[in-house]
């Protein structure tokens, strides 16, 4: 489930909201990364079969994933009623070895903070191996160059205002997965979700909870995951620094997708966390936002960093 919006917009009108999201993923397990900082004095490698065989060879469970993703969404919004919309998600995904791995490597050098083995794999190599109790994974190069991932469809109520300052916006979603079972781009079946957000507004600032539960069908590849409900806590803050410019910050939280049928690893079934910080600015009908987006605490199940760019075209805005 997504976070609350920031589309307002009149009964009987429209909204299309454009977002182009970037993430860097290197996450690999205790015994990884202690491979590859030993390998760290000897320079930089293309991870190949020698590596996998070593990794493979260290003792317990482990893994290693370094890639990077792109995903653009197209949503487009509708308005019943005063209190009812409706919305619709095309979502697109591209992966990739990607260009950051250099900027993130030097980031850690200047600031003092481990490499995590990254100085000894090549740069904007696509890797993934996954040497778990409940999945045997190996691909050295992008398993897909992306395509269409499933829709989405949903709705939205909010109409539960509880004073001047305070409100609960209700949603509900599915994901449909219309053209089957594809590498990284569908699990091949239905998720269902609802939400449930509380929110407070008070001169230039709001505050936000937002509560979800998701029914996640679960997944065959690259890694099986079972069905399960997956509850996600996310809350948030927002300025209003002038009539036509925010700044947000929002925090994440969610348990993870696996379970000790798949793995023992405890920081691939530990809890996720991540935060996100960022600005909206509004030019006449049209919404610019920006966000930056970084994993904390269990650095090893979530991706390490993304990036944020979404245009929003409100043709009939409701008014200020």
């Amino acid at each position: 489930m997504r976070p609350a919006h920031a589309v307002t917009i009149e009964p009987g009108s429209w909204a299309i909201e454009t977002e182009l999201n970037y993430q860097n993923t290197w996450a690999l397990s205790p015994e990884v990364e202690k491979y590859l900082i030993g390998l760290e004095p000897t320079g930089r490698r293309s991870i190949g079969p020698g590596e996998v065989q070593a990794i493979e060879q260290l003792p317990g469970e482990n893994y290693m994933l370094d890639l990077e993703s792109a995903t653009f969404d197209l949503t487009v919004h509708y308005k019943l009623s005063p209190h009812w919309s409706v919305y619709g998600i095309a979502s697109a995904v591209s992966y990739q070895g990607g260009f950051l791995d250099s900027a993130i490597g030097q980031f850690h050098k200047t600031f003092g903070f481990s490499t995590f083995g990254r100085a000894a794999a090549a740069r904007n190599q696509t890797t993934l191996i996954y040497d778990l109790k409940g999945a045997h994974v190996v691909s050295l190069e992008k398993p897909t160059s992306g395509g269409l991932s499933d829709p989405t469809i949903g709705f939205r109520y909010t109409g539960l205002q509880f004073s001047r300052t305070w409100k609960l916006t209700l949603e509900g979603a599915t994901k449909i997965p219309v053209a089957g079972r594809r590498l990284l781009l569908s699990t091949g079946r239905t998720d269902i979700g609802i939400q449930a957000s509380l929110q407070r507004f008070k001169n230039r600032h709001a505050f936000y909870v937002d509560f979800a539960a998701v029914y996640y069908a679960g997944a065959v590849e690259p890694a099986r995951q079972d069905s399960q409900v997956i509850p996600t806590l996310v809350f948030g803050y927002e300025l209003a620094l002038t009539n036509r410019t925010n700044f947000n910050f929002q925090g994440y939280v969610s348990k993870s997708v696996y379970s000790h049928a798949q793995t023992d690893l405890e920081e691939l079934l530990a809890t996720k966390f991540q935060y996100s910080f960022g600005l909206r600015h509004r030019i006449r009908n049209f919404l610019i936002s920006f966000g930056f987006t970084e994993n904390i605490q269990n650095v090893n199940n979530t991706p390490d960093i993304g990036f944020q760019l979404g245009v929003t075209y409100i043709p009939h805005r409701q008014p200020d």
